[in-house]
């Protein structure tokens, strides 16, 4: 055999099993690239990392920022999962982008909660208030509950969180004379000197130093809520054993002993 032709041989035999190693009995190769939004879910994978190391699974977090889409990402291939989100949530950008993304398994709930620098009670908002509410549909929906949990207003008969999404159209009556304004999440969350008060999705309320337990004025009841967080991965993926070894990393005893421990009820695990 010619010299070159054995040592390419022998590199590419090496670049074999180099891909093998690195792949491990999971059969990802390099490390599973999951992206999570900052605060919350990066503090809970710190943790997730750890355990899946240990168990022999190499995942690296990417924290992605602002108005960039986590799904986006997973659907163009950028990443291998994403742990941001919940059901309801999911499924809308699967309707509106036409994603092909499926939920993995239950992280943790995460409950929405209205807060304000102004007032101490949604009850003491005065006439003419302005209220922000997010501008995606899920969360919208969920803001538009508390509020008639809160008796500030009521929404269409028969509506059923668990069955679809509503929205202004779908307030069938104000017992409280408010303004509703629509906005993305990232914005209500640096808007509370603006506004009378704000329905933050916890996510972005922790990354300003809010805990809904603490600090909100009126909090998302945790009693039959469609919206437990997920890991979400690409369709075709879903039966990949990588899939199992992630979500068993994060559905750990570790795991779980951490958000009880850091979050104290303002985040709850779904596990």
């Amino acid at each position: 055999m010619d010299k070159r032709v054995f040592l390419r041989s022998v590199a590419a035999g090496a670049a074999a099993i180099a891909g093998m190693a690195r792949a491990g009995q999971d059969g990802q190769a390099g490390p599973l690239r999951v992206g999570v939004r900052g605060g919350v879910d990066e503090e809970i994978w710190e943790v997730v990392t750890r355990v899946a190391r240990d168990q022999g699974l190499q995942v690296r977090p990417v924290v992605i920022s602002g108005a960039a889409s986590p799904n986006e990402a997973l659907n163009n291939g950028d990443l291998e999962a994403n742990s941001f989100q919940h059901v309801p949530f999911l499924r809308d950008q699967n309707q509106q982008r036409g994603y092909r993304l499926v939920s993995a398994g239950d992280t943790y709930i995460s409950p929405i909660a209205f807060y304000s620098k102004r007032h101490k009670r949604l009850a003491d908002l005065p006439a003419g208030a302005r209220l922000g509410i997010p501008n995606d549909p899920s969360n919208q929906t969920r803001a538009l509950v508390v509020l008639q949990d809160q008796g500030i207003l009521k929404l269409r008969e028969g509506f059923d969180p668990f069955q679809g999404t509503a929205g202004l159209a779908d307030v069938a009556s104000f017992q409280k004379k408010v303004q509703l304004v629509e906005a993305a999440s990232v914005v209500l969350a640096r808007s509370l000197d603006d506004l009378d008060a704000s329905a933050i999705v916890n996510s972005f309320a922790y990354q300003a130093g809010l805990i809904a337990t603490r600090d909100g004025i009126a909090v998302e009841r945790r009693e039959r809520n469609p919206y437990v967080n997920i890991i979400a991965v690409r369709e075709r993926d879903r039966g990949a054993p990588w899939v199992a070894a992630l979500l068993r990393a994060y559905q750990s005893e570790p795991v779980r002993q951490f958000i009880v421990a850091r979050y104290q009820g303002s985040v709850l695990p779904a596990f």
